[in-house]
């Protein structure tokens, strides 16, 4: 239970959680991250993940965070939802099910190709039933694929449950406009943002510690106190850990950083 404790250690109450975390403190076996697993223990977390009732099993991880106060609000799977072919109904389902148990409103999957709209609308099309019936939205989540005309395509006329996991800073490191106009034309899709700090492209795009990028984290958070727009904003460690420190303690860091511009 590592992700629990440190989440606890680092003074969150809630979480966008890995589905490869989750899984493990539901007592899954293959205690490795999924890009480091090979075909038999991909196979085994498989027949693991046919056996289980994930109504149950996730009810009593997110009781868990509960009782330590913890509120486990996005879950992220360990596969990327696409409805392709290949993924039958019970795999999907698996994800739903789990994403409802942990009282979660939503699961993350990266931004698809929308250049080719074709090619994905009838795999989206097919998860959008699904999210009607588990009313469990889908976030996309953006690296530097993303800019201000990404979502002027069809994507948010295939479901009204699609939404938006804005990758603040990966933005500002692609993009010269500013992100808060992104998020004044979308905010009523914004079903979370990753907190971060990162530099633009002039400035090399660097990963840098919170308030030492040109990600503008302070307006940001002054916008959405101003128009009372309610969104759940996840730091998101990237940088490289300084000699010294440790994940828990960057976090801590970003924490503290975070709370000072909103606070002012």
């Amino acid at each position: 239970l590592s992700c629990l404790k440190y989440v606890k250690d680092s003074g969150l109450s809630t979480i966008e959680l890995m589905g490869y975390d989750l899984e493990v403190d539901a007592g899954a076996p293959i205690w490795k991250l999924p890009w480091d697993q090979t075909t038999d223990e991909q196979a085994e977390r498989a027949a693991w993940r046919a056996k289980v009732e994930p109504e149950k099993l996730f009810a009593d991880v997110r009781a868990l965070y509960a009782d330590h106060g913890v509120d486990i609000h996005i879950l992220k799977p360990e596969c990327n939802l696409d409805g392709r072919d290949a993924q039958t109904d019970e795999e999907i389902e698996y994800w739903f099910k789990a994403a409802k148990a942990l009282g979660a409103t939503a699961m993350t999957r990266e931004l698809p190709n929308l250049k080719n709209p074709a090619a994905v609308e009838k795999g989206l099309r097919r998860l959008a039933k699904f999210c009607d019936r588990y009313d469990i939205d889908i976030a996309f989540h953006n690296h530097t694929q993303l800019n201000a005309t990404t979502y002027d395509g069809p994507l948010f006329d295939w479901s009204e449950r699609f939404k938006i996991n804005f990758d603040i800073a990966h933005y500002v490191a692609a993009n010269e406009d500013d992100p808060l106009d992104f998020i004044r034309k979308y905010h009523d899709r914004l079903a979370s943002i990753h907190v971060k700090d990162r530099t633009t492209k002039a400035h090399k795009a660097r990963t840098t510690p919170f308030g030492e990028g040109d990600t503008p984290l302070k307006e940001m958070f002054a916008l959405l106190q101003k128009e009372k727009w309610i969104v759940p904003c996840d730091i998101e460690m990237e940088y490289i850990i300084p000699v010294g420190s440790d994940a828990v303690g960057e976090v801590c860091r970003a924490r503290r950083y975070c709370r000072s511009v909103i606070e002012g």
